[in-house]
């Protein structure tokens, strides 16, 4: 008896062609694919779940084609469908550093930078950071990031390998995960601009009374204790409207790819 090994390219093919999508964007997602994960920790949980997701969607693969021109168009159009798919994803993620931007002016310490390992070491509000950082340990703990892996296997239901790419609903999606993302920024912070307001104007009425009194020198440790003080008092209500985002965000993907 003879074994063929006439299957062993276009499975090889059929596999590369599934780790391009799942391996580019589990650089991008958010809490599996941040920078403080070690990279080759990163690629080898990107081989092992291309692995998992192969005998699931092989049979939806289009064959290896005789040319080399076909092979690399299609490689391509997987590369790309990660790239968008995985930055939506990112993006959404992204009004926790819109929240710690708003809630850092309003409390005075916006000059406070500190690098976000949510961001490759970014530069940013100290709020934004730690904000982020939370954000990504409280998808892990809440299970969240595997609603993330049923997302990449979904998206083989919206975006087939064999579609052209669809750039208009991608920049929709896009428009969509943008100002989803702010509001769910102005939801965290809106107490604090509430309280900012407040503030602010009560300081400008006590400087136009008082214009000898250097009032918002002398204000300004109130403002960062009242702040301080809300910012713990509020911080469950915030990372709550974070989550809530987040799941919501993952189920409109399965939801479209089921």
């Amino acid at each position: 008896m003879t074994i063929g090994l006439d299957w062993l390219p276009g499975t090889a093919f059929g596999y590369l062609l599934l780790f391009a999508r799942v391996g580019t964007m589990l650089m991008l997602i958010p809490a599996l694919g941040e920078s403080a994960i070690p990279a080759r920790f990163r690629l080898t949980f990107a081989l092992a779940f291309t692995f998992v997701l192969f005998p699931l969607l092989s049979p939806s693969l289009p064959p290896m084609p005789a040319e080399l021109a076909g092979m690399i168009g299609l490689l391509a159009h997987e590369l790309v469908v990660g790239l968008i798919l995985g930055t939506i994803m990112r993006i959404t993620v992204s009004g926790a550093q819109t929240a710690g931007a708003i809630i850092a002016f309003q409390t005075g310490l916006s000059v406070a930078q500190s690098a976000d390992p949510t961001q490759g070491g970014v530069q940013g509000a100290i709020f934004g950071a730690f904000l982020s950082f939370l954000g990504v340990a409280l998808i892990f703990a809440t299970d969240l990031h595997h609603v993330a892996l049923a997302a990449i296997y979904d998206s083989y239901m919206i975006f087939s390998p064999t579609d052209a790419l669809i750039f208009d609903d991608a920049a929709q999606m896009a428009l969509r995960a943008v100002s989803g993302a702010f509001r769910v920024g102005i939801q965290m912070s809106a107490p604090f601009i509430v309280f900012g307001l407040i503030f602010y104007i009560g300081a400008g009425v006590l400087g136009r009374l008082m214009p000898q009194l250097q009032v918002f020198f002398v204000l300004m440790p109130a403002n960062i204790l009242v702040g301080l003080g809300l910012f713990g008092l509020l911080i469950t209500m915030m990372m709550g409207w974070y989550i809530m985002h987040f799941e919501s965000e993952l189920a409109i993907l399965r939801g479209a790819g089921t």
